[in-house]
């Protein structure tokens, strides 16, 4: 399974047999290792003492070691139209910006990847994709007059991917887009509008689109490593407290800004317009995180949020107990 670990493994595709006693055994030696006089041997140049998280034991190893899970940089890409190999339900993120044509990341790449370092006309962009917590982001990756690239730490905070970029080796959180330790401590990347819809419905609104080529590395592209992780009842490494209201902790919801919105709500209705928002569904898109196959899982649907001005919102669809965890204080719009 490449640069997945054999516990990683283990736990995914055996968790009923593993039980509570296996995920308690990992976060103890997590836990045991939260220590950034260890950290410092493998990362040198970081500035463990420029910091924003409260509790080290909150980072956590999620198995692979740095780079482990390579991140992807300057990819090639295919007329849309051209493409061959996916298929009609299998998730991409959209990214379409002003003057460009848009851009097609399929989750069969992002999910052994993680992090897509692009650039699309003069904006340096980020891609990227947590599968732990379904949170699938792009950022533009200036920052402070710095055009930063990112890697994968192989750190998990709260369950979610902890990314570091190459130039300064600080790290950030990838739900929030924020620097949580180094000298890029405290600042924040700006979030670009993209979605995920289905590859069909790319296809179908940007005929003229681009998708993103196969990388070359020896990976079983398509299949999902992660097979029934989305019906779980507990995210992996994972010790903070489930969503409040009586919300599964890996029920999908719509966040936009410290707002959101329980996907199950806006399915039933198709479209709610609430606090200056948009947000529409419409079925077709398969979860990449239920069946063996990207695009053979349940149907989760596709999600768009627009403002008042009918432009395309940034926002993310991701599990609810990451939206608790990172915004403990967010407003739940649940009528």
């Amino acid at each position: 399974m490449s640069q997945m670990t054999a516990t990683h493994t283990f736990f995914l595709q055996n968790k009923a047999v593993a039980g509570l006693s296996l995920l308690l055994m990992l976060s103890w030696l997590a836990v045991a290792r939260a220590d950034p006089a260890i950290w410092a041997r493998e990362w040198p140049v970081t500035d463990f003492t420029r910091s924003s998280v409260a509790d080290w034991a909150e980072i956590k190893s999620g198995g692979p070691p740095r780079d482990g899970i390579p991140a992807l940089s300057n990819p090639a890409f295919h007329p849309a139209a051209q493409a061959k190999g996916l298929s009609r339900a299998e998730p991409v993120v959209v990214l379409d910006l002003p003057g460009q044509a848009a851009r097609a990341y399929p989750l069969r790449y992002l999910i052994w990847h993680e992090i897509v370092n692009d650039r699309v006309g003069g904006t340096p962009v980020a891609v990227t994709y947590c599968p732990l917590c379904n949170s699938a982001m792009s950022f533009d990756r200036r920052v402070a007059g710095r055009s930063l690239s990112f890697g994968v730490t192989g750190k998990l905070r709260q369950s979610d991917m902890v990314m570091y970029d190459r130039e300064t080796e600080s790290w950030w959180q990838q739900a929030t887009g924020t620097g949580i330790v180094g000298e890029m401590n405290g600042r924040a990347l700006r979030q670009l509008p993209s979605w995920l819809d289905n590859w069909q419905g790319f296809r179908a609104a940007y005929p003229e689109g681009l998708v993103m080529a196969e990388p070359r590395h020896n990976r079983s592209y398509g299949r999902n490593p992660y097979q029934g992780y989305d019906r779980s009842n507990w995210p992996f490494l994972y010790d903070g407290t489930p969503p409040p209201h009586g919300i599964a902790p890996l029920a999908r919801v719509v966040r936009v800004g410290d707002r959101a919105w329980p996907l199950a709500r806006l399915a039933k209705v198709g479209e709610i317009r609430e606090a200056g928002v948009t947000l529409s569904w419409r079925s077709g898109q398969a979860s990449a995180l239920d069946a063996g196959h990207v695009g053979k899982g349940r149907d989760v649907g596709s999600v768009r949020v627009r403002g008042r001005d009918d432009a395309d919102l940034p926002h993310d669809v991701m599990f609810a107990f990451a939206y608790h965890a990172f915004w403990p204080k967010g407003r739940w719009m649940l009528e």
